[in-house]
């Protein structure tokens, strides 16, 4: 309240009662202002905004004990402090104002030194009450700034893990030349799918991160068998294989959800829905979901990217073979949700597989 006057509504029906407190408040160096009723007190209050109520009884409209109560009830207006001024004595009076919320009582004829005393005791609690308010709109802005600072580094965290888990999911085929886009490609077709059949944001989340390491047990398949171009050996195909394991141990034992997720995928997304696929055979709703998604996208990126032992598959191709395998090689209701999102496909296929590759994010 510096610099400026301290503001008292005096809420009266009787004319003669508002005057001679008003004479008595304009000396001390208040502002005064006028209601004839509560209602009255209701309309004018947010917009003079008094430091403290002055409040009679009985007036018509609107009582006193139904104005306070309002007052009360009200967050814009509770913390403003009230003073019953009556003629009424009685016990039960008080404690009926008591029970709407009045702070003090001053009874008429009142005296100018009592008032004078009450009036500043309540403005230092009504001053407290501000300073509080004020305090605490300070500290919800500034934590709101410190929240909004934490997501944006928390971001730039998740954006970091993100980058990082493609880095190193690319030294696993690190002599494949598409292979960073490769993984872009998995990582958003897979996200697409969990979103399309309803998986939660979590879900989503895990998906993106943990996608791009479906092929991580690949570094530990020896390059005479991972860039071999023609077709491999029932040896070589059984040393093959042994990248789902390999990439299940790596990821073993993680606390991280992504992680734990990343091990389902790299052991499981070359398991087949009628259990002819590795290592374990699984089939049906055996295979986790998220194991039966990368199944179908990698599949997928596989057939429409050229590789050193056959060229690329249009989209149209590549589909007519993921048609004719469904239900056997994959989970056929993954297979509907993949061609009912095409266009979304290909407009990934198209921005992940520009010879200038895009950036990670």
């Amino acid at each position: 309240m510096k610099n400026k006057k301290p503001k008292i509504m005096i809420v009266d029906d009787e004319d003669r009662n508002r005057r001679l407190l008003e004479a008595i408040l304009i000396p001390f160096g208040y502002d005064v202002i006028m209601a004839n009723n509560g209602k009255e007190a209701l309309d004018r209050v947010l917009v003079n905004k008094p430091d403290v109520i002055l409040l009679d009884i009985m007036m018509p409209v609107m009582d006193g004990f139904e104005a306070a109560r309002r007052l009360k009830d009200d967050e814009k207006t509770r913390i403003i402090p009230i003073v019953m001024v009556t003629a009424l004595k009685d016990v039960e009076s008080r404690v009926k104002a008591l029970e709407v919320g009045v702070d003090d009582f001053l009874n008429k004829p009142v005296d100018k030194l009592e008032l004078r005393a009450r009036i500043k005791s309540l403005l230092k609690v009504k001053a407290y009450y501000d300073h509080m308010c004020d305090y605490q709109r300070e500290l919800e802005v500034e934590i709101a700034k410190r929240t909004a600072e934490l997501k944006k580094a928390y971001e730039k965290i998740k954006d970091a893990s993100l980058e990082t888990i493609y880095r190193l999911s690319r030294a696993a085929e690190y002599k494949d030349e598409d292979t960073g886009k490769h993984l872009l490609r998995i990582s958003q077709y897979s996200t697409a799918i969990a979103r399309k059949i309803g998986m939660d944001n979590s879900f989503l989340e895990a998906m993106l991160y943990a996608s791009p390491m479906h092929d991580v047990g690949k570094i530990g398949i020896p390059d005479r068998i991972l860039l071999k171009p023609g077709k491999l050996e029932p040896e070589e195909w059984k040393i093959m294989k042994r990248h789902t394991i390999i990439g299940g141990e790596i990821l073993e034992g993680s606390d991280a959800e992504f992680i734990k997720l990343a091990r389902i995928i790299a052991l499981t997304h070359h398991e087949k829905w009628d259990g002819s696929g590795y290592p374990e055979g699984l089939k049906k709703d055996e295979i986790p979901i998220a194991g039966r998604i990368i199944s179908i996208v990698d599949v997928f990126d596989a057939l429409t990217t050229r590789r050193p032992y056959k060229e690329a598959f249009s989209f149209e191709s590549a589909s007519k073979i993921i048609l004719e395998k469904r239900g056997y090689h994959f989970d056929p209701d993954i297979a509907d949700v993949f061609f009912s999102i095409k266009d979304q496909i290909l407009d990934i296929k198209l921005k992940f597989t520009n010879k200038k590759t895009p950036p990670i994010f």
